[in-house]
């Protein structure tokens, strides 16, 4: 058994590859529904099979992999049911956070928003004159700026959960590789002068249009409709 400064580099491998196998579910690069085999896994990942294993079952409790016995792991699918889903959840715990962090947030709070929502608005411009191409580019900073705005919700476990949420949301816009366009930046903006005027009410209303209106721009990409 490993102890000291020797477990500890096991412990901080074993972290890093997680975070780095998880990104790449989340970004698509491992797809839906792609098994999961553990000598290819380990080549790539760099980390042996027992750490693999540990990393995987900790995915699969996240819903991010799938555990099918003694056949091993597959990425989890992507379907219409589940990415409505996770839509729902996704609305249920940011309304609330949404409306905890409006009424508590401070100075320091709403610098947090704007700076958030610049950087954000910055990259939709480019992504509306197509200098920048990849979703990934926008995905980092549209998480941000929801992440400002329920940052004051004083609830490190609701944030936490959100942001597990969120990655699963995400991970179907990444799938769908397409930016919504024109009708996302307007939602931003809009959710922007709303949080900075602490209008609970016209934002809750407004994430719940965002998030339906994102919904259905990946159903209608056509991309789920092979992974069943």
């Amino acid at each position: 058994m490993m102890n000291g400064p020797e477990a500890e580099n096991e412990q901080t491998i074993g972290e890093a590859t997680y975070l780095r196998l998880r990104a790449d579910i989340i970004a698509c690069r491992l797809a839906p529904g792609q098994k999961l085999k553990l000598e290819p896994l380990r080549e790539t990942y760099g980390v042996g099979v027992s750490t693999l294993r540990e990393i995987l079952n900790r995915l699969a409790s996240e819903d991010l992999v799938v555990a099918e016995g003694q056949k091993g792991f597959v990425v989890a699918p992507a379907t219409a049911a589940d990415l409505r889903e996770i839509a729902d959840l996704r609305l249920l715990l940011e309304s609330h956070a949404l409306q905890l962090s409006f009424r508590r947030g401070d100075l320091e709070w709403e610098g947090r928003v704007v700076a958030a929502h610049y950087k954000l608005a910055t990259i939709e411009k480019q992504l509306l004159a197509g200098e920048a191409k990849q979703t990934s580019d926008w995905v980092r900073y549209d998480f941000a700026f929801h992440n400002a705005l329920i940052s004051a919700c004083g609830s490190k476990a609701l944030l936490d959960l959100h942001a597990a949420i969120f990655d699963r949301f995400l991970r179907y816009h990444m799938l769908a590789v397409s930016f919504r366009g024109v009708g996302v930046v307007d939602d931003h903006k809009a959710m922007f002068e709303l949080a900075l005027s602490r209008n609970i009410d016209g934002a809750l209303a407004m994430l719940a249009s965002h998030v339906n209106r994102g919904v259905e721009h990946v159903l209608a990409t056509g991309r789920l409709s092979t992974q069943a």
